[in-house]
């Protein structure tokens, strides 16, 4: 089992940056995939960012490209989010999700195919 721990949200006025920070409570070798997700108030959660741990590669939703940035540190178990720019659109409560399955890379966005989750951490963005 594999707890997931996320922190670095909080309160930011629009052109901010803020860190997010995602740590598996042990060591990730069986972790696939990690993502970031993000839910807004009456809206569907949607996929933000994934990093596949085998080769590093990323995948961004369009909304955030060239803003966020996805990375990971294996020594430290953890997973990062770098928002830049943030707009009061980005507002909402951020998830965590790892995988431990190949699948897809086009499959990275859906919900699914994570199957470990953290508790989230808020991050709204004021105008």
């Amino acid at each position: 089992q594999v707890q997931l721990v996320e922190s670095g949200g909080g309160s930011v006025q629009a052109g901010g940056s803020l860190r997010l920070s995602c740590q598996a409570s042990r060591v990730t070798y069986i972790i696939r995939w990690t993502g970031w997700f993000r839910q807004a108030p009456g809206k569907e959660r949607e996929a933000v960012a994934a990093i596949y741990t085998g080769g590093g590669s990323t995948n961004y939703a369009d909304p955030v490209k060239g803003r966020f940035t996805i990375s990971r540190d294996n020594a430290k178990n953890t997973v990062y989010l770098q928002m830049n720019s943030l707009k009061p659109e980005d507002t909402a409560m951020y998830y965590c999700a790892a995988s431990e399955f190949y699948f897809s890379t086009m499959d990275w966005v859906r919900p699914s195919v994570y199957n470990y989750w953290g508790q989230g951490t808020q991050v709204t963005v004021s105008s």
